[in-house]
């Protein structure tokens, strides 16, 4: 990324584009080695981040919870997977 924000500065949206013109330039073979290489190390870093970002939102989603009246009684930790 040589012209562009630093990574941790990118919101989830832009480090998945990035991360898809990454993959994309990959599959097409036409990166000469050295520039796959570098592609590929700034991909690993776009994914990790990606995953902390969704790791983050993650944390952040509750569930509401609902009393036996059915009106939200409160909230607490949304379980996923």
């Amino acid at each position: 990324m040589t012209d562009a924000a630093p990574q941790s500065d990118l919101s989830f949206e832009q480090a998945l584009a990035r991360l898809e013109t990454i993959v994309s330039r990959l599959e097409s073979g036409q990166a000469p080695l050295e520039e796959s290489i570098a592609l590929y190390e700034e991909g690993a870093q776009l994914k990790a981040l990606c995953e902390a970002r969704l790791k983050a939102a993650q944390l952040r989603v509750e569930k509401i919870v609902m009393g036996p009246d059915g009106q939200a009684k409160g909230v607490e930790p949304a379980e996923f997977g």
